[in-house]
């Protein structure tokens, strides 16, 4: 929030804050920067076409890390942080444990660290009575004055799909299976019914409205969050939450009541676009350039590596010694490359993606031996 957004970004709800954008009418508004992408036109970005909704994430992802990086990242005018209590918030939502961050920072003792805790949590507190306070305030006070939008063309307003807060119950249930927070992985899917609709629901929000998927395309999302896409793809279908048509050529979230010709029209268009767009599997692996480990995997579309890169940035990547090991020797210390792309025979309409991509991957395996001191993979 430089000085010349702040009256901007301080306009924004919690939710719009917390989520990057702001969405108007006719646009979605970069929290951030004030960057804004226009509802309705198609965005190229590394040979992919995205809908507006879907290239304004991508923008905060590019050009500021995470909404957590840039809120942590602003001074204490704008935050009311000290530098010491970003520096800890940004170790905190690594996972770090008390004694780790103690060592790493060399500050005091782990009772220190345990302090300090203490006192962002009483902060916590004291915001959300804050909050409370000033909105029954604003629905008494009729002179309040009304924060200016200082958007690019002054269009901004107000956003008109604003999402609503969520229950203790569902903030329970994603802080623990989401440990990174909802933008990580996802911890184990493997839970109550009740609790998986509300973690499909949180998926969901990483799906543009407007945008008709390839099933690849919807592999190459739901692989970033759990080992298991295919099953959290079919649960998501069966939910409800995803459509489908009938041959799984393309994907999109199940509209809501009433949804108008006009979206039905776009999501045509839409499908035909998913056509055209070609999408490729393969095994990929991260190199560490100083001491030859690697890290060996594959993804059924090799479009979206950079979410391997993003992850390991924001400290969230499934794979902890990785995850360590790129703390420790800095991003330029590693290479993602792709080792080999699968082969799909355009002939035969039978072949197994999936069955094939898994072979794929256990010959590159056994052939690199990513183990131990050659690598990151769990033998």
């Amino acid at each position: 929030m430089t000085e010349q957004h702040n009256d901007f970004a301080y306009d924004a709800s919690l939710e719009e804050i917390k989520r990057g954008y702001i969405e108007t009418e006719t646009e979605y508004i970069c929290v951030c920067c004030g960057y804004t992408a226009e509802k309705g036109v198609i965005y190229p970005h590394n040979e992919v076409l995205y809908e507006s909704f879907r290239y304004i994430q991508i923008h905060i992802q590019e050009e500021h890390g995470s909404v957590f990086q840039f809120l942590i990242s602003q001074d204490k005018k704008v935050s009311g942080l000290s530098d010491i209590q970003r520096r800890l918030l940004a170790e905190f939502y690594e996972g770090k444990k008390d004694a780790e961050i103690q060592k790493g920072l060399g500050i005091g003792s782990t009772s220190t660290i345990r302090n300090h805790r203490f006192v962002l949590r009483e902060k916590e507190r004291q915001a959300k009575v804050l909050l409370a306070v000033m909105e029954l305030l604003h629905s008494r006070d009729h002179n309040t004055p009304v924060m200016p939008v200082a958007s690019p063309n002054n269009r901004a307003g107000q956003a008109t799909n604003k999402e609503t807060d969520l229950t203790a119950e569902q903030e329970k249930v994603l802080t623990k299976y989401f440990p990174f927070g909802t933008d990580g992985p996802l911890e184990t899917f493997a839970v109550q019914e009740k609790h998986r609709l509300i973690i499909m629901k949180e998926i969901a929000k990483r799906f543009d409205t407007n945008k008709v998927y390839s099933e690849s395309e919807v592999n190459g999302i739901l692989d970033q969050i759990y080992e298991d896409y295919v099953l959290l793809r079919r649960s998501m279908v069966d939910y409800g939450i995803l459509s489908r048509e009938e041959d799984g050529s393309s994907y999109w979230l199940t509209p809501k009541e009433g949804e108008s010709r006009k979206m039905a029209n776009r999501r045509e268009e839409l499908k035909q676009l998913a056509k055209e767009i070609k999408t490729e599997a393969g095994v990929y692996q991260i190199r560490n350039k100083e001491n030859g480990k690697r890290y060996v995997a594959s993804t059924p579309n090799l479009k979206s590596l950079n979410g391997q890169q993003f992850m390991l940035n924001m400290g969230s990547h499934r794979n902890r010694r990785l995850q360590e090991e790129w703390k420790e020797y800095g991003e330029e210390a590693f290479a993602i490359e792709v080792v080999e792309k699968l082969k799909i025979p355009e002939s035969n309409i039978f072949f197994d993606v999936k069955d094939a991509l898994k072979k794929l991957e256990a010959s590159w395996l056994e052939k690199l031996q990513p183990y131990g001191e050659n690598g990151y993979n769990e033998a």
